[in-house]
């Protein structure tokens, strides 16, 4: 296994290389000057010049860019000039409260995606089926933009039980019982969209594995139905839901953009907007190589994982 991730991180570190570059460079292209955004309107050539300066924008492009990248390296991302505050706590604060709702999100959409799964093939009924479809087309049809004002109108407005918005005012850790209030609405709105496409595939490759001749044999040597999905069918079919949960937590974060917005949930996806409607450059730059650098880690847990329950890759990455 370990042979196999090294084999896989020259990839990875490539990949993060080309997109620092190219983030770096597609910023420099953006219409308009942070110096003379940040001056103002009635400042002095000599202001700007000054700020161009204090900015690193008067060095040429090459020099700007292996600088950035050592400070990425160090950890020193600067100020947040537009904004306010050090790059480095604005961005671990919103990581934080991200990585809470994404992660509150995709337990909740695994643990639905196995649940109606595994029954869909163990209790195997037209009304099952057609209650399954019809949920999961819905859950993929509505966008969370729509998704997220109804609940909302529903569970903080016409009922209200949960809390429009915002994050727990004692934190996630001090008041369990607070959080789990906050979160529940963000999570279950996050979460549908990729739930319902797990569900699709994870129920598909069940399928798919009981129409193979090990189930009839197991069947003939009296092991039960139930056992054989559970224990059987189920770990034969995880590596296709893993490949599937990875494609889909990298859509999950995009999507945090989008819920962050609709909940007032100061993470990642809202730092981004605010940094890209303010033009605060370098703190956008560290929030989208910050994305690329998640994505690229996802697909390669997915795929050691993938590796793991399944020895072929392992013996094709090695040869």
């Amino acid at each position: 296994m370990t042979r196999y991730l090294l084999h896989r991180l020259p990839s990875a570190l490539l990949v993060l290389f080309g997109a620092s570059v190219l983030i770096f460079l597609l910023l420099r292209l953006v219409p308009g000057d942070p110096a003379t955004i940040l001056a103002g309107n009635d400042a002095t050539p000599q202001t700007i010049a000054v700020i161009r300066h204090q900015l690193g924008l008067d060095r040429s492009i090459p020099v700007q860019y292996l600088q950035w990248l050592g400070d990425v390296f160090t950890l020193d991302l600067g100020r947040s000039y537009i904004i306010g505050g050090e790059i480095t706590d604005l961005v671990g604060r919103g990581l934080t409260n991200t990585l809470v709702l994404t992660v509150t999100a995709l337990l909740l959409a695994v643990l639905v995606s196995l649940v109606v799964s595994v029954a869909s093939v163990l209790w195997p009924s037209r009304w099952l089926n057609t209650v399954v479809a019809a949920a999961n087309t819905i859950a993929v049809a509505l966008p969370t933009f729509v998704v997220g004002p109804l609940l909302v109108l529903v569970f903080a407005v016409a009922i209200p039980v949960l809390p429009a918005g915002g994050v727990p005012p004692d934190g996630f850790i001090a008041r369990p019982d607070i959080a789990v209030q906050y979160l529940l609405l963000p999570a279950i709105c996050l979460a549908l969209p990729v739930s319902a496409a797990l569900t699709r595939f994870l129920t598909e490759a069940l399928r798919t594995e009981l129409a193979k001749q090990y189930v009839l044999t197991a069947r003939s040597l009296g092991i039960g139905y139930r056992e054989i999905v559970t224990r059987g069918a189920l770990r034969n079919a995880l590596p296709t839901m893993l490949t599937v949960l990875g494609i889909q937590t990298g859509q999950l974060l995009g999507g945090a953009v989008l819920v962050e917005a609709a909940f007032v949930w100061p993470g990642i996806g809202q730092l981004i907007e605010q940094g890209i409607s303010r033009r605060d450059y370098p703190l956008v730059q560290v929030l989208l190589l910050l994305s690329v650098a998640v994505f690229v880690v996802i697909q390669l847990i997915t795929d050691v994982a993938h590796a793991w329950l399944d020895p072929r890759i392992r013996i094709g990455g090695r040869s």
